[in-house]
């Protein structure tokens, strides 16, 4: 990637400056017309040979001296040309993890090896080098997953196993579960039963507050004072300060970046924000890239590229900070993380109907393949083929316009502008280059492309991240999946296998039979045990199964006061826990939280044995490392 510089040099020619990964074999391909010479402050005599040599190749990017100190300019003709490396970029690119979650990494295997030795009753703590990493799933649905999670992770912390857990990650309603837990530096070290009650009084109060003459001048003068700092405002951010109120009932200064004390010691999972980046008339099964807020990073898996947390919502182009601006507050995040409403006529659909507007498929532009470049793609597998693009003509676009543009989504400068990321920067599973008319197979209709990121809720795309979770750098042995939505159960598990088979990731079958679509049980093991790079997966459906007839694992309800609360149906047509309900009554909460911490309770056998396979997977991946 090149970009005009003024890099001082002596002779006073232009130049031109190419930000290199240092990790990748980059090559600078020349046509000599004239002698190329190599200037360098102490060139070696290997360089020299090497370079008298080049003729019509190329040179090999990492054999130059390339840092901070020392910068070897080409001369070509009446260009120079100065090659910098990306480490002196005011983002980081690459896969692997960020120096922060590393360290946490190694702080939290400690706690996590004290936990299994309990929970698990060995005689001894596992070696640092054999404990499995284990990530807990919260699927989107709005309040209901919300406080359905506290339940899951009560159900954990009494069985003695949230500390035994690596990760922790959310979409949607859960992300507000997620992020107004860790308010508290220590909230997994203390019993969850406060930050639920806080929770009930919140949800169980009444929202119409929200609307106050106070509440919309204080709305008002926060969207102008974000609109001053630079950023851009639209009703996402209203819905976010919406969010706000619902789960504080007053300002909430906290920032993602605060959220570095919660884990600096291990001491807590590592929290995993979802969001997905979507183009505004794709809808979100068919183009979603996945986008994951740490506590240390933001940033795109799929094309490596990073920006610390404090930088998310300041200007970048080609890598470098062009206007700093303040880091967002933790509202703005959640409001875009949970914008369940920005989706398009044909998404609202497909989720109600069941499928999309067929007709609009008779008005899209055509791609055809002109050539398969066989002979080509065998000398260079990264060439694209030829496409011939067809548009639509102004009726079809208007309509198209009309049924698939998004209402709304949270526009953020687009911190890779700027950067040539497309499938050639690294051999990345997540580019869907393959498909003929996947905006991946268009390096112009790429994300580095845009001025801005259109960053809406993960459940557009997975209800659940498991895209995030599942990079081969995070090596995660077992994900506890917990899947709050009303209906089709296994449906992010069967998303999940589709986009892992499409991409090359190893990931367990998902075998489910009719009996379980209809009446599904409380919680489910999938495998691939002759892989070991493939997950093992724990899957909790949301349902009211031996809930209504139990009050404790083992003990039935006895009393008709017993037997009232757990009789209920989660997705009947009076269900209190439709997506748009943000008010519960009292007992409606409790019974939701006791419901998901049942389920976990009275599985404690299955999860367990979950977590002895991943105890199993560790100890055999540390024999062989050693």
């Amino acid at each position: 990637m090149g970009q005009p510089s003024s890099l001082p040099t002596e002779s006073g020619l232009p130049t031109f400056t190419f930000h290199v990964n240092p990790v990748l074999s980059s090559r600078l391909q020349v046509e000599l017309e004239e002698k190329l010479v190599v200037l360098q402050s102490d060139p070696s005599d290997e360089l020299e040979a090497q370079t008298s040599k080049l003729g019509e190749m190329g040179i090999l990017l990492s054999s130059l001296p390339l840092s901070q100190k020392e910068q070897c300019l080409v001369v070509l003709e009446e260009v120079r040309l100065g090659l910098v490396s990306s480490g002196d970029l005011d983002l980081r690119l690459g896969f692997d993890l960020c120096d922060g979650e590393l360290e946490f990494l190694d702080k939290r295997k400690q706690v996590v090896a004290k936990a299994l030795q309990q929970v698990i009753g060995l005689s001894e703590a596992p070696h640092c080098d054999q404990v499995p990493v284990v990530a807990v799933l919260g699927s989107g649905g709005g309040t209901r997953a919300m406080t359905s999670l506290y339940g899951s992770l009560a159900g954990l912390q009494e069985l003695g196993l949230l500390d035994a857990v690596t990760y922790l990650s959310g979409v949607s309603g859960s992300t507000w579960c997620i992020s107004t837990l860790y308010k508290d530096p220590f909230w997994s070290q203390v019993t969850l039963q406060g930050p639920i009650e806080h929770t009930l009084a919140q949800v169980c109060s009444s929202k119409m507050g929200a609307l106050s003459t106070e509440q919309l001048q204080y709305y008002s003068q926060e969207l102008r004072l974000r609109e001053s700092s630079g950023h851009s405002v639209s009703l996402v951010d209203f819905w976010a300060l919406l969010i706000e109120y619902f789960l504080n009932r007053e300002e909430n200064p906290a920032k993602l970046s605060d959220q570095q004390e919660a884990v600096s010691q291990g001491q807590n999972p590592y929290p995993i924000y979802a969001g997905i980046n979507v183009h505004t008339n794709i809808s979100g099964e068919d183009f979603a890239e996945w986008c994951e807020f740490t506590p240390y990073e933001v940033g795109f898996p799929k094309y490596g590229a990073y920006v610390p947390t404090e930088l998310f919502g300041s200007e970048f182009f080609m890598g470098r900070l062009m206007q700093l601006r303040p880091e967002p507050r933790i509202c703005y995040l959640q409001g875009m993380w949970g914008s369940a409403f920005a989706a398009s006529l044909d998404e609202i659909f497909l989720k109600t109907a069941g499928s999309g507007l067929n007709f609009l498929e008779w008005h899209r532009g055509s791609v055809n393949v002109t050539d398969d470049c066989s002979k080509f793609q065998l000398q260079d597998p990264t060439r694209l083929r030829t496409r011939l693009c067809t548009p639509q003509g102004p009726f079809s676009q208007a309509l198209l316009d009309i049924f698939t543009s998004r209402f709304t989504s949270a526009q953020n400068f687009n911190f890779t502008q700027g950067l040539c990321l497309h499938k050639d920067y690294v051999a990345s599973r997540e580019f869907m280059a393959w498909k003929d008319t996947h905006p991946d197979a268009f390096p112009n209709e790429l994300t580095p492309m845009r001025d801005c990121l259109s960053l809406v809720d993960g459940g557009f795309a997975i209800n659940s991240p498991f895209p995030l979770i599942i990079q081969p750098q995070r090596a995660v042995d077992l994900i506890v999946s917990f899947d709050y939505s009303l209906e089709a159960p296994f449906e992010v598990l069967q998303m999940t296998e589709k986009y892992c088979l499409d991409r090359g990731i190893p990931f367990p079958r998902i075998e489910v039979g009719p009996e379980d679509l209809e009446d599904p049980r409380e919680c489910y093991l999938f495998t691939k045990a002759e892989d070991p790079r493939s997950p093992i997966v724990l899957h909790f459906p949301l349902v009211n199964r031996t809930f209504r007839t139990h009050l404790a694992p083992g003990v039935e309800r006895q009393t008709a006061e017993e037997k009232a609360f757990g009789d209920f149906d989660i997705n009947g047509p009076d269900t209190p826990y439709g997506m748009m309900n943000f008010t519960y009554e009292p007992k409606e909460f409790d019974r939701l939280v006791a419901l998901s911490r049942y389920n976990v309770l009275n599985n404690v056998v299955t999860v367990k044995h979950a977590f002895q396979l991943a105890l199993d997977r560790g100890q055999a991946r540390g024999r062989v490392g050693s």
